[in-house]
């Protein structure tokens, strides 16, 4: 594993190196059961716990606000080594981290972040479903005294069997602004939210990604923390995506190191046929490239010191889409070269394999950043707004 190039902003109490020690401590532990989770979709609910008592789902919290102090980049090398024991873990922990890091970025601005004390304090787990919501957002919301009304049903809300507050959206018709999408935080607890039982999919099937049901859930205005034009891009982005990609992206790069070590582990005695060697060396291409996509995906985070801009933006999607194309083609061709023992579930390839796909549903998938990249290149708004 290559060590992530980055300046150590983290409190002096706890380095780097005592994090990722951390999680060479946990992650063997993580990876024991991970098979037979995955042929039972079983959520990973077991790890929690153990991530709130090491500290880490607590890590990103600014150390002035009681966590753990450690810096984005930090928890994106975490998690990229955490996605080489148990990608399902990896991938869920993401979705918690950069909804912190959201936060600790408002921080570092001087703007609220009422939620990071909280996050240290009570140890809560975040549950997000911006992804899947993106521009449009989906649902009802009805205006009622003192706040909303929402019914809606948010897929791919990672985490969820674990978490505390859920982290979404929902579009409003404004008698005067017209389309909205308004920003909130729920309680997990909170009457009229619930669990479905959704998430039998090809591959992540332990990250407990299912649906959250909303029924008329009450959302007070003082929880709607954002208002903005339904459909149409919002700077709001410029800081998501620059946080939250860098993060979620390092899970696949993790899976992409292991199939390496795995399909190297495989071949001690079985590298002299020229077209294995070939493959080999085309493996390790592509998980050079996906290192190294990731590690400026982290460098242009910068810890948080960033200026948010669609150039920016732009350049950590591209980054996105390559890293996690590569980190695939790691793994397409760690089966390649091992041959028929990589077809067997007990080699750990396959599964790595059906895990890694899910790169490409993260924002933006591929063909939508192309486009994304070109409109932006040609100074055209980057998300089109169709004609009313």
């Amino acid at each position: 594993m290559t060590t992530i190039e980055q300046p150590a902003t983290d409190t002096p109490a706890r380095t780097r190196a005592d994090w990722l020690a951390v999680v060479e401590e946990i992650g063997p532990g993580f990876a024991a059961g991970a098979g037979k989770r995955d042929d039972a979709d079983q959520f990973v609910a077991d790890h929690y716990p153990v991530l709130k008592e090491r500290g880490i789902i607590s890590a990103l919290v600014p150390a002035d606000l009681g966590g753990g102090g450690a810096s984005h980049s930090t928890m994106g090398a975490i998690i990229r080594r955490l996605g080489y024991y148990d990608p399902s873990t990896a991938l869920a922990l993401s979705m918690h981290q950069h909804l912190v890091g959201f936060q600790a970025f408002n921080h570092r601005n001087g703007r609220p972040a009422p939620v990071l004390p909280r996050v240290a304090a009570e140890r809560l787990v975040l549950v997000s479903t911006g992804a899947r919501d993106w521009l449009e957002s989906n649902g009802s919301m009805t205006r009622v005294e003192g706040g909303f009304h929402v019914s809606a049903r948010k897929a791919f809300a990672s985490g969820s069997p674990a978490g505390n507050v859920l982290v979404t959206s929902a579009p409003y018709e404004d008698p005067e602004a017209g389309w909205q999408v308004l920003h909130f935080a729920v309680p997990m607890s909170a009457p009229g939210v619930s669990l479905g039982s959704d998430w039998q999919v090809h591959g992540m099937r332990s990250t407990g990604s299912q649906s959250v049901l909303l029924e008329d859930v009450f959302v007070p205005d003082a929880a709607v923390s954002l208002r903005r034009p339904r459909g149409e891009y919002h700077g709001v982005w410029d800081v998501i995506i620059t946080v939250a990609l860098p993060l979620i992206a390092g899970a696949y790069v993790g899976i992409a190191d292991r199939a390496s070590e795995v399909a190297l582990g495989l071949l001690k005695d079985g590298g002299r046929d020229p077209v294995v060697q070939m493959t080999v060396g085309e493996m390790r291409s592509a998980l050079v490239l996906a290192r190294n996509a990731h590690d400026r995906m982290l460098a242009l985070a910068n810890d948080l010191d960033f200026t948010p801009s669609l150039e920016l933006t732009d350049e950590i999607l591209v980054l996105k889409t390559h890293a996690v194309a590569s980190a695939r083609t790691t793994v397409e061709r760690a089966i390649e070269a091992v041959g028929g023992r990589g077809y067997y579930r007990n080699a750990g390839l396959e599964r790595l394999l059906r895990d890694v796909r899910a790169g490409d549903y993260h924002p933006l998938p591929a063909k939508q950043q192309v486009r994304f990249s070109g409109r932006a290149a040609l100074a055209l708004p980057p998300i089109e707004v169709p004609a009313p």
